[in-house]
C-alpha cells in the first residue's frame, strides 16, 4: 500500500482503517509496513528510557490512541509484569483488535471526549503515553484541548510522553544536510534533486513554533516540559521528536 494512502488521516479515518479487510496491523495505524515492521521493540525501549515510572510497580498507566500494532501488546505485557493498572482509549473498532487482559480498562471513543470517562474510571494517571497521535489532533484543530485534557489527567509526580511528533522544520533541516541528501539518494536509487520545501509555508503542519508553543503552554499550566530526541535506531528519528511532561 502506498504511503500517500496515509496522508490527511483523522479519527474517523482510523476507525475505517481498523475495520477494513486486508490491511496489516501497521497499515491500520496509518503506516506502511516498512515504517514500523521490525522497529517496535526499539520504539518501546526508547519509550521506557523516557518514562522510568513504567519500571516501578503498581502504577496507573494511560495509553491515549492505543492502536492495534505490536506496541500495545508490549505495553500490556510490561504493565502486567509490574502490576500496573492500565487504561487504553481509542475507537471501538481499534480496541476490538487489542486482546482482553486483566487489569486493562478499554475506554472507547475519541480523546479528549473520553477524558471525563477516563477520570471517572481510573482517576489520575502516574504515566501517560500518547505515541504518534498528536499530529492528528493538530490536523483536527483540537491540539490545545487535547493537551489540556491529557495534562489534567496526569497525577502529581507523574510522567507523560507525547511521542513521535512529526516536525516539518526538523525534517527540512535534516534533508538539507549531507546526511539527508545521501539518505534520499539511497532510498530513490537515483541522483535527482530532493525537494525539501524550504521557503514553503509551514502553517498547516507541526513545526518548531508549534512545538515550542506547546512547551510554553504546559509550563504555564504548572508542569515541566522538555523536547527529547528519539534514539537513532528508530525509523524516523531524523525528522520526529518527543515531548516529555513531568508534574512536580
Amino acid at each position: 500500500m502506498m504511503a500517500g494512502r496515509f496522508d490527511d488521516l483523522d479519527y474517523e479515518s482510523f476507525r475505517k482503517l481498523a475495520a477494513e479487510a486486508g490491511l496489516s496491523r501497521f497499515e491500520r495505524i496509518g503506516f506502511p509496513d516498512s515504517y514500523r515492521e521490525g522497529y517496535e521493540a526499539a520504539i518501546f525501549a526508547d519509550i521506557r528510557t523516557k518514562l522510568p515510572k513504567l519500571d516501578n510497580d503498581g502504577m496507573t498507566v494511560l495509553d491515549i490512541g492505543t492502536g492495534c500494532s505490536e506496541l500495545p501488546n508490549m505495553v500490556m505485557a510490561h504493565c502486567a509484569a509490574h502490576d500496573h493498572r492500565l487504561a487504553l482509549t481509542d475507537s471501538v473498532e481499534m480496541l476490538t483488535l487489542v486482546p482482553e487482559k486483566l487489569k486493562v480498562e478499554k475506554i472507547p471513543g475519541r480523546f479528549p471526549d473520553t477524558a471525563p470517562m477516563i477520570a471517572a474510571t481510573i482517576g489520575h494517571a502516574d504515566v501517560i503515553l500518547c505515541y504518534s497521535v498528536i499530529q492528528y489532533a493538530f490536523a483536527e484543530g483540537i491540539l490545545d484541548s487535547f493537551f489540556d485534557a491529557a495534562l489534567d489527567l496526569l497525577a502529581e509526580g507523574g510522567e507523560m510522553l507525547i511521542g513521535d511528533i512529526p516536525n516539518v522544520s526538523m525534517r527540512k533541516r535534516f534533508f538539507t544536510s549531507s546526511a539527508g541528501e545521501a539518505l534520499h539518494r539511497a532510498y530513490t536509487g537515483g541522483n535527482d534533486q530532493l525537494v525539501t520545501g524550504i521557503g514553503e509555508s509551514e502553517e498547516d503542519k507541526i513545526n518548531d513554533g508549534v512545538v515550542l508553543r506547546l512547551l510554553a503552554r504546559v509550563r504555564a499550566a504548572g508542569a515541566h516540559a522538555f523536547v527529547l530526541p528519539q534514539n537513532d535506531d528508530l525509523p524516523m528519528a531524523n525528522r520526529r521528536e518527543d515531548i516529555l511532561v513531568k508534574r512536580p
